[in-house]
């Protein structure tokens, strides 16, 4: 068997989430400040949620250092998986922030504020739609292959949502006086932040649990494996997902094959195949023969001796 190593230092990565974080922090100074100054309950909720972001972001960070340590007798595996962990919790926070949101929507629905600046709101919501995109564009490439970084992808998607909704909700309270529209826009953005992040905490818990993310390829992988000539039957077939682009698969193979170079020859090609043709990084293969005939026609002769010395014995001796 062998186990392939897949790399897991990404300096685009980790200096894509340094560059988001920044952004943020930088922008949510701003909105802080015109959201007091202009009584804007979506601004200021914008911001709480943005330091939520913050945080995450760091933990997302911390987790992208922790997947470069190298595999060892207490991890054979590595750290990749605190990916997952991480992506697990920026998703339940993505939730719990949009908990918050519905409840203080709810409250400014019943008791609207008595006036809201509806200028200094579209302006900060117009720099914080551009912001966001940005920093949703600078993750998009990542976000992809990365569970870590797909949920901070939520995150800056989220808050380019939220950005939009507070134009809308300040082009409304502007215009037509709606005070009502700042906690109506704020409640519908809570919905599909929740909508949008129950996928992924969906497939995190997927890898937790052992699963493979794509658990089409299992039908797929035994039926190539059945129609290799020297393949007799499979048996025990696993695989798992360690972290995105990180699959493993176990397999027992009973092969007509006695041993040596042939039987070599089949595992080097299979490991191979699965690699290339499933995109499987770690491929454990066990190989079994059946008792070949010849071995046991070889037996018998000193088998049937055996018997007739015993048979000759005296009882008693």
């Amino acid at each position: 068997s062998e186990c392939g190593c897949v790399p897991t230092d990404h300096p685009h990565k980790t200096r894509a989430l340094w560059i988001v974080l920044v952004l943020l922090s930088i922008f949510s100074l701003a909105e802080l400040l015109v959201g007091v100054s202009s009584h804007s309950l979506a601004l200021l909720a914008d911001v709480e949620h943005i330091a939520a972001d913050g945080l995450m972001i760091g933990m997302a960070l911390f987790a992208t250092w922790l997947t470069r340590l190298p595999a060892s007798e207490q991890a054979t595996f590595g750290y990749r998986r605190a990916e997952v962990l991480a992506a697990l919790f920026n998703s339940l926070g993505l939730v719990a922030i949009s908990l918050w949101l519905t409840w203080e929507s709810l409250q400014a629905l019943q008791q609207p504020p008595e006036a809201i600046a509806g200028l200094p709101m579209l302006l900060t919501a117009a720099i914080g739609l551009a912001v966001n995109s940005l920093n949703a564009w600078i993750l998009h490439q990542d976000s992809a292959h990365d569970l870590n970084v797909r949920a901070v992808f939520l995150h800056v998607l989220a808050d380019a949502l939220s950005s939009l909704g507070i134009i809308v909700a300040a082009i409304a309270v502007s215009w037509q006086h709606w005070l009502w529209a700042d906690g109506a826009i704020s409640l519908v953005i809570a919905g599909i932040i929740v909508v949008s992040t129950l996928p992924l905490i969906g497939q995190s818990l997927q890898i937790l649990l052992e699963k493979p993310i794509d658990p089409v390829k299992i039908p797929e992988i035994r039926a190539f494996l059945e129609q290799q000539e020297a393949v007799q039957s499979v048996t025990d077939l696993r695989l798992w997902t360690i972290a995105l682009g990180q699959d493993v698969l176990c397999v027992h193979l009973h092969v007509m094959l006695a041993g040596g170079t042939d039987r070599d020859r089949l595992l080097r090609q299979l490991q191979n195949d699965l690699q290339q043709k499933f995109g499987i990084q770690d491929v454990i293969i066990q190989m079994s023969a059946p008792v070949l005939a010849e071995a046991m026609s070889l037996l018998q002769p000193a088998l049937i001796e055996m018997i007739g010395v015993s048979s000759d014995r005296p009882e008693g001796n």
